[in-house]
């Protein structure tokens, strides 16, 4: 059966024949795969390890974007806890000391944002590598990195942690509903 007979007698839409000197048999770019593939495996391994390449791709690309936006989130952090240091830290308490003020502010930007402290998060989910921060979307470290700058500001305003904590929610569900449209976040009470 010619490609000719086949398309009349099927009604393939998929396919185009015309005779003459510049005709030939023409197929939609999917059948036309699919038919390559079928007649030369290596064809078709090219075909995989291409789409294969594509996608690594594409990973590549999107983690650098993560990556970007946790390197910012992490540099914004200096602005944070450069105003913790100088409005919560007292020259002489410990080092250990210092550090559960430094984390429990780094809480009041988790609760604002995530919902949870990074204890919380870490119990509920052992199974995963890093911290909270590590698993957040773009957008949400993008949100993060602006908290950080945001909150840094409140506390050299010297508004309490309660009254920041209520103000960072706020920004932080406006934020995401710029970013995402509906933003998973809760509204604290």
């Amino acid at each position: 059966m010619t490609p000719k007979k086949w398309i009349e007698s099927t009604n393939a839409i998929g396919l185009t024949s015309k005779s003459g000197r510049y005709g030939g048999t023409f197929a939609h770019k999917d059948i036309a795969f699919e038919f390559a593939s079928w007649i030369s495996i290596e064809f078709k391994l090219y075909i995989i390890k291409e789409f294969q390449r594509l996608k690594e791709d594409e990973n590549d690309r999107l983690k650098l974007t993560w990556n970007l936006n946790r390197t910012l989130s992490k540099i914004n952090y200096r602005i944070h806890t450069d105003a913790i240091k100088a409005h919560y830290i007292p020259e002489n308490i410990t080092k250990e000391q210092a550090s559960f003020v430094y984390a429990s502010e780094a809480d009041v930007l988790n609760v604002a944002l995530f919902g949870k402290t990074a204890n919380q998060w870490r119990d509920e989910n052992p199974q995963l590598e890093g911290n909270i921060r590590d698993q957040a979307t773009i957008e949400q470290l993008l949100v993060l990195a602006n908290m950080e700058s945001i909150n840094a500001e409140f506390i050299r305003m010297a508004l309490p942690q309660k009254e920041r904590l209520f103000k960072l929610n706020q920004i932080a569900i406006s934020q995401l509903k710029s970013l995402i449209g509906d933003p998973a976040i809760k509204k604290l009470k």
